[in-house]
Formats: C-alpha cells, sequence, structure tokens
C-alpha cells in the first residue's frame, strides 16, 4: 500500500503526461521523429551514396551493397505510401531506417554505419533539404520577378503618385513601381543562388567530429550528391550550421519585402485610395458587414514576416553559446527552418498570384497623382534650368507659389501666370510646360529613373537577365 502510494505522488510530481516518470520525459524531450521524417529522403540518398562509396573502396562488400541500396529503396517507398511504422522510441530518422533496413536484410544493414556518425549524417541530410529548397525559393522568386515585369510593361506609362513618408511626393508611374519590387526581389534571389554556392560542400565522411580511419573517398561522396567538393573541417563539419542560419536570414529579408508590398496593397485596395481590386481569390467578406471585401491574403503574408523572424531568432539564440562540436541543442534547428520554409513558400506564392490578379485602376491612381502638390519640385527645377536661380533660391520660391494654391484651393498648374509671376517675375508661360503630372514623370529620364522610356528600359534589361 504504501509503495503504491509513493509511486503514485512520483508520477503526480512528474504530471499527468508522463506516466512513468523521468524516463518517459526523456523520450519526450529526446525523440526529433515527429519532424526530421522530413528529412527521409536526403536521408536515404546519402545512405545509398555513402553504401557506394564504401563497396567501391572495400570496406563493404558489393552484395552487402545491393542489399542496403534495394533496402533503402523498399523502405522509401514504403514512407511515401505512407504504410511505413514510425517509432519515437528510435528517436530519429536515421535510427527509424536504420531499424527497417535490419527487419529488411539482416545483419548487412550493420555495415551501412561503418566510417560514418548520426553527426555527419544528419549534417548531410539537413544540408541537402536546405539546398533543394532553396533551388526550390529560387524558381518561386523568378516566377514573382516574371510577374512584376509583366505588370510593369503593362503599366509603364500609368500615372501614380510616389510617397515619401506616405504623403504624396512626386508623380511616378506605376511600372515604375512594380520595378522597385522586381529590383528587391531580385537581390532575395541573388542571395538564395549566394547561399547554395556558399553550402555546396559534403558532410558526410567527418563522422563523430574526428574523420575515420577508413580509406573512405570524400570526394566521390560529394559528387554522387550534387556537391562541389567535400567539407575540409571534420570538427566545423558536425559543428556547422550556418546554412541553415544563413537560410532564416535569406528568408527573413525576402519575407519583409513581402511584407511591405502587402501593407501597399491593404492599403491600396482601400475605398480611400481604390487604386487596384483584389478578386474573390484573393479576398474574403465580413461574417456582419456585407459590404466588406477583406485583403486578408495580404494581411496573412504581412504576419508570416514575424514568424520568419522568430525562427531566425530561435536559431541563433540556439547556436550562440554552443562549443565545438556538436550538441544536442542543434537538435532544435530543423523546426525553426521547415516553418520558415513552408511559410516562406506560402508568402511567395501568394504574393505571386495577387500580383497577377489585381485590378489596377489607372483613373484613380491619375488623379491622385495630382494631389498634394506633386508637381512642386519640377517647379523649382524649371526656375534652376529656365531663370538660373540657385536651387535653394528656387526651393523658396516654389514653397510660396504652394502657400497661394493651398490659399485658393487649386492646383499649381491652376496659377495664372500673373499670379506665378508676382512671386519671382522671371517665370515665363514655359513653366506651364512642367507642371502636369505626365510631363513631370516624361522629364524624369536619369538612368533609373521613372519616365516610361526609362522604365522600358529596366523591362527588357531585367528579361534579359531573368
Amino acid at each position: 500500500m504504501a509503495d503504491g502510494t509513493e509511486q503514485k505522488s512520483s508520477n503526480q510530481m512528474w504530471g499527468g503526461r508522463f506516466a512513468s516518470g523521468p524516463s518517459a520525459i526523456m523520450e519526450e524531450i529526446n525523440a526529433s521523429i515527429g519532424f526530421d521524417k522530413k528529412l527521409y529522403a536526403q536521408d536515404i540518398r546519402g545512405s545509398i551514396a555513402h553504401a557506394t562509396m564504401l563497396a567501391a573502396k572495400g570496406i563493404i562488400s558489393g552484395e552487402d551493397k545491393d542489399k542496403i541500396i534495394h533496402g533503402l529503396n523498399t523502405i522509401q517507398s514504403e514512407i511515401e505510401a505512407g504504410s511505413f511504422q514510425f517509432s519515437r522510441k528510435l528517436e530519429d530518422i536515421h535510427m527509424n531506417i536504420e531499424a527497417r533496413l535490419a527487419d529488411l536484410i539482416g545483419p548487412a544493414a550493420g555495415r551501412l554505419h561503418t566510417a560514418r556518425s548520426r553527426n555527419d549524417q544528419v549534417a548531410l541530410d539537413f544540408r541537402l533539404w536546405v539546398k533543394e529548397e532553396l533551388q526550390k525559393t529560387e524558381a518561386m522568386l523568378t516566377a514573382l520577378i516574371t510577374a512584376f515585369l509583366d505588370r510593369a510593361e503593362e503599366h509603364a506609362d500609368t500615372v501614380m503618385p510616389g510617397f515619401t513618408h506616405l504623403q504624396t511626393a512626386q508623380p511616378v508611374t506605376f511600372g515604375h513601381h512594380c520595378m522597385a519590387y522586381v529590383e528587391m526581389i531580385g537581390r532575395d534571389r541573388a542571395r538564395v543562388r549566394h547561399a547554395i554556392e556558399h553550402m555546396d560542400e559534403s558532410p558526410i565522411g567527418a563522422a563523430a567530429l574526428a574523420g575515420t580511419g577508413y580509406p573512405i573517398d570524400r570526394h566521390m561522396t560529394a559528387k554522387a550528391l550534387g556537391f562541389r567538393e567535400p567539407t575540409r573541417n571534420s570538427i566545423d563539419t558536425v559543428s556547422d550550421r550556418d546554412f541553415a542560419l544563413e537560410f532564416l536570414s535569406i528568408a527573413s529579408i525576402c519575407a519583409t519585402h513581402l511584407s511591405r508590398l502587402a501593407e501597399e496593397i491593404v492599403i491600396w485596395s482601400t475605398p480611400q485610395f481604390g487604386f487596384i481590386r483584389l478578386s474573390d481569390a484573393f479576398s474574403t467578406g465580413s461574417s456582419i458587414m456585407p459590404q466588406k471585401k477583406n485583403p486578408d491574403a495580404a494581411e496573412l503574408v504581412r504576419a508570416k514576416t514575424g514568424r520568419i523572424n522568430g525562427s531566425l531568432i530561435a536559431l541563433l539564440t540556439i547556436m550562440k553559446g554552443l562549443p565545438l562540436a556538436y550538441s544536442k541543442d542543434m537538435q532544435e534547428d530543423k523546426e525553426q527552418v521547415f516553418d520558415s520554409a513552408e511559410s516562406l513558400e506560402l508568402a511567395i506564392a501568394a504574393m505571386t498570384g495577387m500580383v497577377r490578379d489585381l485590378d489596377v485602376r489607372a483613373d484613380k491612381m491619375r488623379e491622385a497623382a495630382g494631389s498634394g502638390y506633386s508637381t512642386a519640385t519640377d517647379l523649382a527645377d524649371w526656375l534652376v534650368r529656365e531663370a538660373g536661380l540657385p536651387f535653394r533660391d528656387a526651393h523658396h520660391v516654389t514653397g510660396h507659389a504652394v502657400a497661394l494654391a493651398e490659399q485658393k484651393g487649386c492646383d499649381l498648374s491652376d496659377l495664372s501666370l500673373e499670379e506665378l509671376q508676382s512671386i519671382n517675375p522671371a517665370i515665363t508661360a514655359g513653366i506651364f510646360d512642367v507642371l502636369s503630372v505626365e510631363a513631370s514623370v516624361a522629364s524624369r529620364t536619369s538612368f533609373g529613373g521613372t519616365a516610361p522610356s526609362e522604365v522600358r528600359k529596366q523591362i527588357a534589361w531585367w528579361r534579359a537577365k531573368n
């Protein structure tokens, strides 16, 4: 009776979920199969390359190699068919596959782990997965760039207000605005490409941390797995998660760009702006207000940025205090990357769809482009160019003209020549050639400027590069 009471008390201390006490807690905290089973294809691919190399170097027999490869292919088929039984007691994807391989082929399975450790094995699997995910991201970013190029070409002449501080600044074209996102997403893609090149080294063969005494050929396995070369230091190899951090850093920057676009879509789709309309494919209604059309897809893209940024900070924090070489803390690296990859893929896909889907209301953009005295800078530039005023003096004169227009409740172009000359007698009728938004936009022909002719040059350059 006393023993039973003591056991009950002990179980209560550990909590109802962990009925068997500390061993159950250890299993719970130690197991990673719930998420690292996502690496099954990479694990099998790495094991096939490793077994092939072991046989080529005479470390295992050709017969064992054939059995191992056949067994691994069988396991992959079982996993993909949904019939494979994953076990938490076997901790991770590596041990689950190894145990099943032993069931299928017997003692030959035990030879697969010759000259490797779970440390270099997981480094390989994870690196392969991240590399493949980056390649997928590269293709998705290319599709988003193409979507923007198509809209930019369609709207190279569509005038809209440009903003600073979310206040009307100078007229631009919607095509030019789209090309700003092409530049941003293009930098994201360049970072992806650099990361792929940077991480293109094979970890397998580093073993636990010191390498191995077996006569392995790491260059052979690197080539078989599509890597440029093997890593050059066995300690760093099993310690390194820079490739995961780089992925999360790239994802965070890219998500920030997507979030800025999402914010603009949310603002532009309001009745107060009315620059764009989203179709029902990327909007939802209200449960109580029948007139509402909410840009939920854009809002969710905006929100996912926080999730991705959080993953980057989490992994940086995990890695910051670890001594060399491997520590179990590094098991916490994968969920952050897996979740961020899923979130980023969804965000890019949603944005690509919205960019292609949105209905641009050129009339509303043109109407807003002339608001807020957006051609004031053109007036100042004209005074410098035609009247010879220093720019600071021209800025002062223009400020007086804006104040007069505000007083009269009209645009700058509606002021009479006499009214403008009362501010500065050097002003002539030629000023009216630059005070329209179309004239303002067309005049911005500097490299990278908003003039439609320049926008089309940039579109052509990007199409050739894309």
